[in-house]
């Protein structure tokens, strides 16, 4: 008597692959392959590229190989003095626009919180957020029109209750402060959303425990309000320095970093130095010094945000 053998066909591509995402430590992985792909590709490789370049002397107009000169366009960076200018610029464009926006930021945060109750709140905040939407060439275009001093409105309005003319954008005096106004302009908005957040995280008994106790406004403030939101706040404070110190379109656009250098911000001359010179070895240098230097920032904001929970472990018990 013979006993038939009945044998299974191998299991299709399909069921084998639908068996594989069944098994939840492999799905994750899985999910996160393309966008590894992506980062390798488009941030990796490029940073890696950039490194290496930084220790070659490469022109792109020199017609000759790149030749390795270790840390020869560091140190050419850290003996021009045009560098240590324009950083000296950069940084107080840093400061003093990350410092107005963060102030004006948090007293309009804090008006419309207090006012839910406002009539026409909701158009008074889309149009308020909308400067922060904009790209920055647009931006630069619509206020160097706005600055003009032949036709601009800016200084039509001037003349019209009897003072001369400006010309802010190509007076030395005057091109500094007005791009940096353009950018409070733009990124004030920035600071008023992420005041909303931090004030949306402070707890509503808290806030009305301070009023029980019939605490100042500036009491709550500092008591309740920042003790919850800071660290939102402190978030909001590092990108908008590390975005105000890689400043380039914006400034560009209105005043191409003059008159001068009156407004030739780090990027601007990193910009000029790699795509009008093609100094390809010097630009990639003063690139990864830019890029340690934002490095720091995150660094000096981590080491803020957590100082109150060191502090903490540190005491003993």
């Amino acid at each position: 008597m013979e006993t038939a053998t009945a044998t299974r066909a191998p299991p299709s591509w399909a069921t084998r692959l639908a068996a594989l995402l069944q098994r939840r430590s492999v799905l994750p992985t899985l999910l996160l392959i393309p966008v590894l792909v992506f980062f390798i590709i488009w941030n990796t490789m490029p940073t890696l590229w950039l490194l290496g370049l930084s220790f070659y002397r490469f022109s792109l107009t020199s017609g000759r190989p790149p030749r390795f000169t270790g840390f020869g366009n560091f140190q050419s960076i850290l003996q021009d003095s045009e560098v240590w200018l324009a950083l000296s610029r950069t940084f107080l464009f840093v400061f003093s626009a990350v410092g107005i926006e963060t102030v004006l930021g948090l007293l309009l945060g804090l008006l419309f919180w207090g006012s839910q109750r406002l009539p026409g709140r909701r158009v008074a905040l889309t149009m308020l957020f909308t400067p922060m939407v904009l790209t920055p060439v647009a931006a630069g275009t619509f206020w160097r029109l706005i600055y003009d001093p032949t036709f601009g409105v800016l200084n039509a309005a001037l003349r019209g209750i009897g003072l001369p003319s400006v010309n802010f954008l190509g007076n030395a005096r005057t091109a500094f402060g007005a791009v940096l106004a353009v950018d409070v302009w733009m990124w004030t908005p920035f600071m008023v959303l992420m005041t909303l957040a931090a004030l949306a995280s402070v707890p509503k008994a808290e806030l009305e425990a301070a009023e029980i106790d019939r605490l100042s406004w500036l009491q709550r403030l500092r008591l309740v309000i920042l003790h919850h939101g800071k660290f939102i706040l402190l978030l909001g404070i590092l990108l908008r320095t590390i975005d105000a110190f890689k400043t380039m379109d914006l400034i560009y656009d209105m005043t191409f970093g003059g008159p001068g250098s009156t407004t030739e911000l780090v990027a601007i001359m990193l910009y000029r130095r790699a795509f009008e010179v093609f100094a390809m070895g010097w630009s990639s240098a003063l690139a990864v010094i830019l890029l340690l230097i934002s490095i720091a920032f995150t660094a000096t904001f981590i080491f803020v945000l957590h100082a109150r929970e060191r502090r903490s472990q540190d005491v003993p018990t």
